[in-house]
């Protein structure tokens, strides 16, 4: 059976303090036995950022950065590929990212597409859709993996484009604050018949007398929807499941059924755009009242 050990790595990262979330990032992986490493959204910064020049503080270029640097001597130390997520400065602009490290060496990137509160008042939205990378392990076993960050999984459409395209396994690198996620990521993954790797954060931080409080409970789900493997809501944990990326080839629900094959694209678009379905109901409204 072709296997696949995918593991999730759970951290609370110290605002802005890049090198010691590293040293400590580091610490939690240098024993681990392991093909695929998922850490959290933002783990070498924290996430809150009080003002744009501390982003600017925290971000770096992707690759060239220290953390992307780090990222690589992990990955060719421990013979693994890493999902990490990441501040990326390019140019003038930030991206909240998400680095793809392969034990070559070699690296992706995965910008956020679907911003979650005040992310939009500082990053700009992903510009690079949602890719599928064709990985191996030292092994023999192939596999095909899809990223999204974090509050990409309210999204439905996030984990379905990453299916269509072929993924085997979801890479999740969060900071998820709001409590729903870690009961809807089985959905994701049943839906798509799809692995998930959420790698979340705990802890709490702060701005302006305003409190994040993180949610932890990182999980690996299964094509099924059975949760294989969930962190508590708080403690550093990594979580280690042995998984078959074939598993999420098969899309049969039954003889007739087929998770992707059975839709109805044709059926699903809507006859007028957002803007123009509310201008029509404000219209019916003025008209009633």
């Amino acid at each position: 059976m072709p296997v696949l050990h995918a593991a999730y790595v759970q951290t609370n990262p110290s605002y802005l303090a890049v090198e010691s979330n590293l040293q400590a990032a580091e610490s939690q992986i240098s024993s681990l036995d392991a093909d695929l490493i998922v850490f959290p959204e933002l783990f070498t910064s924290g996430y809150f950022f009080q003002s744009v020049e501390h982003l600017a503080q925290a971000a770096e270029p992707i690759p060239g950065g220290p953390s992307t640097r780090a990222l690589k001597s992990w990955a060719t130390s421990l013979d693994a590929t890493i999902v990490a997520g990441l501040a990326e400065r390019a140019g003038e602009r930030f991206y909240n990212s998400a680095v793809l490290v392969r034990p070559d060496g070699t690296i992706d990137t995965y910008r956020k597409v679907h911003l979650f509160y005040e992310e939009k008042t500082l990053f700009e939205p992903g510009d690079l859709g949602f890719p599928v990378f064709d990985l191996e392990t030292s092994d023999g076993t192939s596999y095909r993996l899809g990223i999204m960050v974090c509050f990409d999984w309210y999204f439905p459409e996030a984990a379905r484009t990453l299916a269509l395209k072929g993924a085997d396994v979801i890479a999740h690198p969060s900071n998820l604050v709001l409590p729903h996620c870690p009961e809807s990521m089985p959905v994701r993954a049943r839906e798509n018949h799809v692995f998930t790797i959420t790698a979340n954060r705990y802890g709490e931080e702060h701005k302006e007398g305003e409190a994040l409080t993180f949610i932890g409970t990182s999980e690996i789900c299964d094509p099924s929807g059975t949760i294989r493997e969930q962190a508590e809501r708080t403690g550093h944990e990594v979580g280690l499941v042995a998984i078959d990326p074939q598993e999420a080839r098969d899309r049969r629900i039954n003889t007739h059924n087929d998770v992707l094959e059975d839709r109805r694209p044709d059926t699903y678009r809507s006859r007028m755009t957002g803007g123009s379905a509310a201008k029509n109901t404000a219209q019916r409204s003025a008209t009633t009242s």
